[in-house]
């Protein structure tokens, strides 16, 4: 019985590898001089879609089946020995040179890429309220690469059920089936995209379903590519569009806040009218030069180019301010070719052409092995030394915002807490319990901390992350104190009558009825928000407040903290104390005159507060108090030095209250 084939053009289309020169190029120029994303990652999805479509299908017609683990064992020896050597690279220069604040982030990426779920992981990061705003690791690239892998696993369960139909039913058109499946994805995806890019930009770039449209299109031409017949001229033409088009995306849009939605159809076109110019033989067309000799060799590079350019800008970056200069790019991206050339000749082709399966996996798991090991040594020397003593704010040589009152000494032969390489793990304990609210949602969740059984009085810290990281202070003032703490915080969403996000507006009305139905003595909140050190209170806030006061209940007011344009333990370990000290006293911080004091009429039953002295140093703010670091972003303190102002807040609030009596 003759085995049934599929019709498919099988053929080495060299303009297919200048595109991929070109995709790599972009954004590794992008990410190096412009401090940009430039869609390039787009069209290596499209590229991958057509490549791996037409191998599926010619492998069908030469073997008769499908079988997964012929076909995961090639892709594995195809990509693994890039990733693993990158990774281990990476590794040991994070361990050498990478600034300890975002090494944790680093190790957890890692582990994501390794085992492909890396553009998840960066996903949950992004959305992160607290976390947007770290540093990005040396592997953060990795996104693309595991998109790609979760995409192979569906192109796979997807024709394994086609071949399956096709066996079944010998009069099925084939081919029409192929391109039904890829449409019905290409739609279903693209629009699920746009809606997400939408609603939750941040979450929708690293989702898979809203990319595997870009790979369903190359599927699509992949099928119908040589059946489309036009002009020779206008194929020269829409060639040099699509070249020309490709090359100004990063230009004209702003991908990384605009992607992957209906936008991403523009680079997306412009692969396709390359490809599509790709079909003839010109003098002048496009083909002449991506498909040229030596960007065919080239592109057999690209993909370590990809992989090692953003390696060696992040760690020049980690040490050095601005972007590169033209001289140094270029060497960056001439040094990324070189160490691609060296990984392709010296590592991957080796597994690749390896005799037998066994030896080429044997190297693979040994690879992967290292991997692991590098990881885990690296892991316990940080961060589960048993041999390290612990070390305790507001302890004798952590005394943290205790150091401004008069009298306290600092011992200035301690390095500060906490380390650099647990700034991520300094959240108040209601991130840890998840009873702080994210972004999106609008139901009141209570955490309950301090005396929890015959307690005297039951304080609710209410607010934003802002008012949310003052729950150190106030864990540290009832351990002396008879008082129970409630939490009722949710990120992004200040105290306010009306707000333009509804799920914050919503959450105000909802924590007004909790501070009904709860027996609470007296709310603690922010005062205002150091955002905007021109503004004024907002009065929908003060409506708010007054919202509060009717229900009998007092509120203990904090004015804002400082908030910064970066990331100050990232820059304090990348660049030390005193430079800054420099960048946080730039420009002005707060109001000389504080906006609650600019208020003409005060909230009733409302005590107002100022611990801004304690974020100084002779005048100054600075990031480490009392050998205690006072950040752990842009403006939100560490849960450690938080718990150092427990005394304080302590005095003031039993001082309230007696006033209350």
């Amino acid at each position: 019985m003759q085995m049934k084939t599929i019709d498919i053009e099988k053929k080495f289309r060299p303009e297919i590898e200048g595109l991929r020169v070109v995709a790599a190029l972009l954004v590794a120029i992008y990410h190096i001089w412009f401090g940009k994303v430039s869609g390039g990652v787009d069209v290596f999805f499209v590229i991958s879609g057509f490549l791996i479509t037409t191998s599926i299908i010619s492998r069908f017609n030469r073997e008769g089946e499908f079988k997964f683990l012929p076909y995961i064992q090639g892709l594995i020896k195809r990509l693994f020995p890039s990733v693993l050597t990158v990774l281990f690279i990476t590794v040991l220069l994070s361990f050498i040179w990478l600034p300890q604040s975002i090494l944790g982030k680093t190790i957890k990426e890692t582990i994501a890429s390794l085992f492909y779920y890396q553009n998840w992981q960066l996903a949950f990061s992004s959305t992160d309220y607290l976390n947007k705003d770290q540093m990005k690791t040396p592997i953060e690239h990795f996104w693309a690469m595991s998109i790609q892998g979760q995409f192979y696993i569906i192109w796979f369960l997807l024709f394994a059920f086609i071949f399956m139909i096709f066996k079944k039913y010998s009069k099925l058109d084939v081919i029409k089936l192929i391109n039904i499946c890829l449409a019905s994805i290409f739609i279903a995806s693209f629009t699920y995209s746009v809606y997400l890019t939408n609603v939750n930009q941040p979450w929708a770039y690293f989702h898979t379903f809203t990319r595997v449209w870009e790979f369903s299109l190359g599927g699509l031409l992949a099928m119908n590519l040589s059946k489309i017949k036009i002009n020779q001229f206008i194929a020269s033409i829409i060639g040099w569009i699509g070249l020309a088009g490709l090359i100004l995306t990063g230009i004209i849009f702003n991908v990384s806040t605009m992607f992957p939605g209906y936008i991403a159809l523009w680079p997306m076109l412009c692969a396709v009218f390359i490809l599509l110019s790709g079909n003839y033989e010109t003098k002048f067309g496009v083909k002449s030069i991506l498909g040229s000799k030596l960007m065919v060799k080239l592109g057999g590079l690209s993909f370590g180019l990809y992989l090692w350019h953003w390696v060696i800008l992040s760690f020049w970056q980690y040490h050095n301010n601005g972007r590169p200069g033209i001289i140094l790019g270029v060497g960056m991206i001439l040094l990324s070719w070189l160490l691609s050339y060296i990984m392709t000749k010296f590592i991957e082709t080796p597994i690749r052409s390896a005799s037998s399966n066994k030896k080429a996996f044997k190297k693979l798991g040994t690879g992967l092995l290292i991997n692991l090991i590098a990881l885990a040594s690296i892991y316990f020397i940080l961060f589960n030394n048993p041999f390290e003593k612990e070390k305790t704010a507001l302890s004798k040589d952590y005394p943290g915002a205790m150091a401004t009152e008069k009298g306290v000494s600092v011992n200035t032969g301690v390095k500060a807490i906490p380390e650099f390489s647990e700034i991520r793990n300094e959240s108040p304990d209601s991130t840890r319990d998840q009873v702080h609210q994210k972004i999106g949602e609008s139901k009141v969740l209570v955490g309950t901390y301090g005396h929890k059984k015959n307690y005297d009085k039951t304080i609710a810290l209410v607010g934003s992350s802002h008012a949310q990281h003052w729950l150190g202070a106030l864990q540290s003032a009832a351990k002396d104190s008879n008082y129970r703490i409630l939490s009722m915080t949710k990120s992004g969403c200040e105290l306010k009558t009306k707000d333009s996000a509804k799920d914050c507006e919503q959450w105000n009305k909802n924590v007004i009825k909790e501070i009904e139905k709860q027996d609470i003595d007296l709310v603690v909140t922010t005062a205002d928000s150091a955002n905007d050190i021109n503004g004024q209170i907002d009065p929908l806030q003060l409506k708010q407040f007054d919202n509060i006061t009717n229900t009998k209940t007092p509120i203990f007011a904090i004015r804002d903290n400082p908030r910064f344009q970066f990331n100050v333990p990232e820059t304090l370990d990348k660049f030390g104390e005193e430079e800054t000290i420099k960048k946080m006293n730039a420009k002005p911080r707060l109001p000389e005159t504080s906006k609650w004091d600019q208020l003409e009429k005060k909230p009733k039953d409302t005590h107002y507060v100022d611990y801004t002295n304690y974020f100084k140093k002779d005048g100054k703010f600075v990031p480490v108090v009392g050998n205690v670091i006072v950040y752990m972003d842009k403006g939100h303190l560490t849960n450690s030095f938080s718990k150092t102002l427990g005394p304080k807040i302590k005095k003031d609030i039993d001082k309230y209250f007696e006033e209350l009596n």
